[in-house]
């Protein structure tokens, strides 16, 4: 599912014009990336959970040339599942 079928089944779901379900899908992504940004985690009960977990720095291979690289440190995003979600899967 694209975002495009996914306003579409908000719209339809929701009983909203797609413009209104554009509006409150982009108005929700905004609000977790931008409390995910500030550190804290963002749990939907029934849905999941999204957070922030870093990775350490590390020593890679290029494949090409099987150098050893040095991979800085990042944040990544991650999800987990929760129970609801789960039980329909």
């Amino acid at each position: 599912m694209n975002k495009t079928e996914l306003v579409n089944a908000i719209a339809a779901e929701a009983k909203l014009t797609k413009v209104q379900a554009k509006e409150a899908l982009e108005a929700t992504l905004k609000a977790v990336g931008e409390t995910l940004a500030k550190g804290d985690k963002v749990a939907l009960i029934g849905f999941g959970t999204f957070s922030i977990n870093k990775k350490a720095a590390r020593t890679g291979v290029n494949p090409r040339t099987k150098q050893k690289i040095k991979i800085a440190a990042k944040k990544v995003v991650k999800f987990k599942a929760g129970a609801d979600l789960n039980a329909k899967l």
